[in-house]
């Protein structure tokens, strides 16, 4: 019997969703964590582990001589030493897609958390601030109208286009950066530092490379106007945490949406987390449950996929 291992299926599956369907292809262990030194012991007998975040390297790789395929409980496969699998003719499998709609809103959601300052008016109404009011209107912090405004993406990928559909409904117009440009009708090319001096909103929507970790630095910070903002719920490496964190606390620009960061979860000493006008959540764009259900659906077609011999979404 095939025997399959879901090495941290807590943050795919909290409870509400089913593992059934997988248990169809073999016999299923599930963890909800599993920590660096587990892996091999957990993983030692199992011919197909399916992992988020959970890595496998070479010398991981090297001690599961019985494993013939990683399915990636998400898009990103940067947890897998995919050389070292391929030399193994271990197929790894990824989820392309599943969180478009979700991460696209919650970008959203964020920039206007931003300019709308919705938490902040609310915990005030709670604390009794309006009752004491002599006003019928007050604001504890400027608002600012998004029609009008710019929006840069940087990657023109499935999510930075949903996000730049929903920015345009709002009003506002738009630009992108692209490593290779892609024709489109509603959104010109333009290179990063004339992006980042152009925008009032910059979001992030690029895979994480080589070439591009931590390229949002103090220089490009430097181009941005005062009013402007950045979002990122792409990457936290792409940022320079510090320069970001310096540039907020002076002023430079007016704030940052993130949903991720360069260590997950964070150290209590990263900047971002004391920065003025800085607005974190916990890398949850994507969870909500049509995402993660999406999510399931597609790993179980990738192992059906593979064990039928026609493997699909594969990444290498």
């Amino acid at each position: 019997m095939t025997k399959i291992v879901v090495t941290d299926g807590y943050t795919l599956n909290p409870g509400d969703l089913s593992w059934k369907p997988v248990e169809q292809f073999g016999e299923v262990t599930v963890y909800d964590r599993t920590q660096p030194q587990e892996i091999i012991d957990r993983c030692r007998d199992a011919q197909i582990v399916l992992t988020n975040k959970v890595p496998f390297n070479e010398a991981t790789l090297a001690e599961l001589p019985q494993l013939k395929m990683i399915a990636v409980t998400a898009t990103g496969y940067n947890i897998i030493d995919v050389q070292a699998a391929t030399k193994k003719n271990i197929i790894v499998c990824n989820v392309p897609a599943y969180g478009v709609a979700s991460v696209a809103q919650h970008t959203i959601a964020l920039l206007l958390e931003l300019t709308n300052q919705v938490g902040k008016h609310a915990a005030s109404v709670a604390a009794g601030e309006w009752t004491k009011s002599p006003d019928f209107s007050y604001q504890k912090a400027p608002l600012t109208e998004l029609a009008g405004k710019t929006m840069g993406i940087v990657g023109w990928g499935n999510i930075g286009q949903q996000t730049a559909r929903i920015a345009q409904a709002l009003g506002m117009e738009l630009c992108y950066h692209n490593p290779r440009k892609k024709e489109n009708a509603f959104a010109p090319w333009l290179p990063l530092p004339e992006l980042f001096a152009k925008s009032d909103v910059v979001s992030l929507h690029c895979p994480l490379t080589p070439d591009n970790t931590g390229f949002v630095n103090a220089e490009l910070i430097a181009r941005m106007k005062p009013s402007a903002y950045i979002i990122n719920t792409a990457r936290g490496p792409l940022i320079n945490e510090q320069d970001l964190a310096d540039a907020l606390n002076t002023g430079r620009i007016a704030g940052a949406g993130l949903d991720v960061l360069s260590a997950e979860p964070p150290s209590a000493q990263n900047p971002l987390l004391s920065a003025k006008n800085c607005i974190i959540t916990p890398h949850n764009a994507w969870v909500s449950k049509e995402a993660r259900q999406r999510v399931m659906d597609i790993t179980i077609n990738n192992i059906a996929a593979f064990l039928n011999g026609v493997p699909v979404n594969k990444v290498i």
